[in-house]
């Protein structure tokens, strides 16, 4: 099987290009980057390491996609993922996360490729989303249990990155549509664990721990800056993990949609994961408080996980102890990982 994995020298496609290489047998593994974010070159190393050649081309190149070598299988990855960069450069969220879908769906219809995209919980109406918590002044931890499944309200706004996600979706189901091609689809919620480079509005849970360990200062940011707003958190090696089981059984399992995220049992506060943070780093770091909150941020989402659930008899193997100890002995035993958080 020859599999291609765009954006795969960012902290999902590079983890999971390295698994798959291990996992499956006679397998051919390449990656697509720019290797334009931050630890992009790093990820390349890696890979190279693990004899997985990456194509240094921009996912917007349709000339160039087109004329790369045939794949049974490619995973698209890539995309500009932070919430405020699409408002700051909504041309860029655009042409990457959308564009770069449409370029792939040409390659994929041009070599009767199957598909695996990864969408986003984001693409869920942030109105609705906010209505699940009744009070945006977030005074005291939250209780409540309510999940996210995929019938969860799609057409209201969720911000420009959404939409892509939203948008590509659609464009995968009317690009195969009666053909032979078959595609899963992904919304994954925070994806947390070692070589992800994060940051305030991407990537929260490693800058959290980086921040302990390098003794930075770090904000509670909106929601009345109290950090009890919350999110479930799966482990990359789950993501890596389902979507190897996905591969597996694709010729029985297709044409589907599915939400795969921490669940409940991973679920965390910003509050909460700064007192594992101080527990496991032994630092104790001063915490600012901004009160107002982005017209697109969330206070809740914790994803339901019963339908991934059934279709593999699959569940995350890793709770939040586990990825947070995972993420900090990766920025403790590796050379100047640290720095990159600085």
């Amino acid at each position: 099987m020859k599999i291609l994995i765009t954006g795969g020298c960012g902290f999902v496609g590079s983890n999971l290009a390295i698994f798959l290489k291990k996992k499956i047998k006679n397998s051919s593994v390449f990656t697509l980057d720019n290797l334009l974010r931050k630890g992009s070159m790093l990820n390349k190393k890696r890979l190279k390491k693990n004899k997985i050649h990456n194509f240094n081309l921009n996912i917007e190149n349709s000339k160039k996609i087109k004329l790369l070598p045939k794949f049974n299988l490619i995973i698209d990855c890539c995309a500009e993922p932070a919430i405020e960069a699409s408002r700051k450069d909504p041309s860029r969220v655009f042409n990457t996360n959308l564009i770069g879908t449409f370029n792939i769906l040409q390659k994929c219809i041009k070599d009767k490729s199957n598909l695996i995209f990864l969408s986003s919980s984001r693409v869920y109406s942030i109105l609705s989303l906010r209505k699940i918590v009744k009070n945006l002044n977030i005074s005291k931890p939250l209780k409540i249990k309510k999940t996210i499944d995929e019938n969860f309200e799609l057409n209201a706004p969720s911000s420009l990155y959404g939409f892509t996600k939203s948008a590509s979706e659609k464009l995968i189901q009317e690009f195969f549509y009666e053909r032979k091609n078959k595609f899963i689809i992904n919304r994954f919620g925070v994806i947390a664990g070692p070589w992800q480079f994060g940051k305030q509005d991407q990537g929260f849970v490693p800058l959290w721990i980086a921040k302990h360990l390098l003794n930075k200062k770090i904000n509670y940011i909106g929601f009345g800056g109290k950090g009890n707003q919350v999110r479930d958190v799966i482990h990359i090696d789950d993501v890596c993990e389902i979507i190897f089981l996905q591969i597996k059984k694709l010729n029985l399992i297709y044409n589907n949609i599915f939400n795969i995220g921490g669940g409940k049992a991973n679920t965390i506060s910003l509050r909460e994961l700064t007192y594992k943070c101080r527990e496991i780093t032994k630092n104790d770091i001063t915490i600012g408080k901004i009160s107002k909150t982005s017209i697109f941020d969330i206070p809740y989402y914790v994803t339901n996980n019963n339908k991934i659930k059934k279709m593999y008899n699959w569940k995350p193997s890793k709770n939040i102890n586990d990825i947070l100890s995972d993420i900090k002995v990766w920025l403790q035993n590796y050379t100047n990982v640290l720095s990159y958080f600085k």
